[in-house]
């Protein structure tokens, strides 16, 4: 017993030198250390279920003097995580009708599952995403996984309408992994490869949607739309094992501690004293609103004269995001890595007001106006987002999940003004109506992007450097070192100083 090594005493869970726990280890601190004889004499106890969930092979632990790589394989993972993750907030979408048939509701009361659900997420971006900054990532991302599968199984098993309602808001609180992964990217990713990192991630996640809908639609329409949940339920299991044998562990942004309502405090703190995060965040809620409004506006001006289609061809229209998800990665490696990030913001707004103006002047004429505007939109709010995404994590280190908070609130509220908006318009006016509002969307965000520089550090203006492209924090290229001319030598010494000593041994 004297004989054991007093760190493998105090943790199981495989952290060397100055990882930190979840609140509630027993570690101890360095004024402890006078005491360490009696730590040995009576080591902590943890409980057995304790020792087995902090347990983790020794390939995922971190070690400081040789902390984990960023592969590509693991941005991979990550983006896999995403997906399916993502995925289980949406296969209800196209399934609603059928729900309503098997619990024996109307069609409106059947829609406040998608409705549950999405309040949940924005439920769990609040209250749950800050705590990425406290807790240490890997068992944090397990946990939430783990028990949203857990919760999942109620959904495939439960006869009762009220149940499947509250179980799905809970599941939507508690699927917000993906908004963990992406501040976790901004740690890791090295500043060159950080845009298409993230992108790659984005992308992940946006296929996630896209296939949750159609995959949906496929399975409930041979089988029982239960199936579907049975198979978003292993996908999520399957998730657990990927991310428990490869995810790396990392320890905690705050190893001293924070108070969790002072956590919650400094989310609207900073957004209201960091004028890189407000302008990101401006942004974003117009991007947001543009985007939900065109896509819920679509199916209105689909569905009537002179087009007249049926909800299977409205539906093939999502498909059109297909383009973005293999593109971004490449568009972010080729350009978004290189240039400023607020640049390539502006390069995305504006690929979105052409897609908008030829979308709203075009689109009561011609089906292929609809077309044009759903793939700039799509392009540029992507473009857009990984962007301003890769600035903000340039900000406070220690507070990155507070700073992904804060811009994901303003996205959320962002989407649901674009769909009461562009819902109000179409109804006041038509298509055009609700285009002219997201026209003026685009500029409104473009002015925000304009008045304030990419290198500025105060509210508005073009300090530090203007609007030059390349980004500061890429690496200089090596060049050959030209040898030292006669003069400095002769400055070093008589035989060379230093140089001349060197060559001479």
């Amino acid at each position: 017993m004297t004989k054991e090594d007093p760190e493998k005493t105090y943790s199981s869970s495989g952290d060397v030198g100055g990882s930190h726990g979840l609140p509630g280890d027993n570690v101890p601190s360095d004024e402890d250390t006078a005491s360490a004889a009696e730590s040995v004499t009576a080591p902590v106890k943890d409980s057995t279920m304790r020792r087995i969930w902090h347990w983790k092979p020794s390939t995922t632990r971190y070690d400081p003097d040789n902390p984990p790589e960023f592969t590509v394989w693991l941005n991979i993972l990550f983006a896999l995580s995403g997906a399916f993750t993502v995925a289980t907030l949406y296969y209800n979408q196209a399934i609603l009708f059928k729900i309503a048939d098997t619990f024996d509701v109307s069609f409106e009361r059947a829609s406040t599952v998608a409705t549950l659900m999405q309040a949940g997420y924005a439920t769990g971006l609040l209250f749950i995403c800050p705590l990425g900054d406290l807790f240490r990532r890997r068992p944090f991302i397990l946990g939430l996984v783990a028990f949203t599968a857990t919760l999942w199984l109620v959904l495939c098993l439960t006869t009762s309408f009220t149940t499947f309602q509250a179980i799905s808001y809970l599941c939507g609180v508690t699927t917000v992994t993906p908004q963990l992964m992406l501040p976790l990217v901004g740690d890791l990713a090295p500043p060159q490869r950080r845009a298409s990192s993230l992108a790659i991630v984005v992308s992940g996640m946006a296929m996630g949607m896209m296939i949750a809908r159609l995959l949906s639609g496929i399975v409930a329409n041979y089988t029982d739309w239960r199936n579907i949940y049975w198979f978003g339920l292993g996908t999520q299991y399957l998730i657990v094992l990927l991310l428990f044998f490869f995810m790396p562990d990392y320890p905690s942004k705050n190893p001293e501690g924070l108070n969790y309502f002072k956590m919650m405090y400094s989310v609207f703190y900073l957004l209201l004293t960091e004028p890189l995060l407000l302008q990101a965040s401006i942004i974003t809620y117009l991007n947001s609103a543009i985007f939900t409004s065109y896509w819920t506006t679509l199916s209105f001006l689909l569905s009537q004269p002179p087009y007249g289609y049926s909800s299977i061809v409205i539906g093939l229209f999502g498909l059109i995001g297909i383009v973005i998800i293999f593109l971004a990665p490449v568009y972010s490696r080729l350009i978004l890595d290189k240039v400023v990030p607020l640049a390539s913001a502006v390069v995305g707004l504006l690929i979105e007001l052409a897609g908008v103006i030829v979308g709203t002047f075009l689109g009561t004429h011609n089906v292929a106006g609809p077309v044009l505007q759903a793939v700039a939109i799509d392009i540029g709010a992507q473009f857009c987002n990984i962007a301003l995404r890769s600035s903000i994590y340039t900000l406070r280190t220690d507070a990155r999940n507070r700073i992904n908070t804060g811009y994901m609130l303003l996205s959320f509220c962002g989407q649901l003004t674009g769909t009461a908006v562009g819902n109000r318009l179409f109804a006041l006016g038509g298509w055009r109506f609700s285009g002219g509002c997201s026209i003026a969307f685009v500029g409104l965000a473009l002015i925000i992007a304009f008045v304030r520089g990419p290198r500025e550090t105060g509210w508005f203006g073009w300090g530090g450097g203007g609007w030059r492209l390349r980004r500061d924090d890429m690496p200089i290229k090596k060049q050959e070192q030209e040898p030292p001319s006669e003069q400095a030598l002769e400055e070093l010494g008589g035989d060379g100083g230093v140089v001349g000593r060197e060559e001479k041994r």
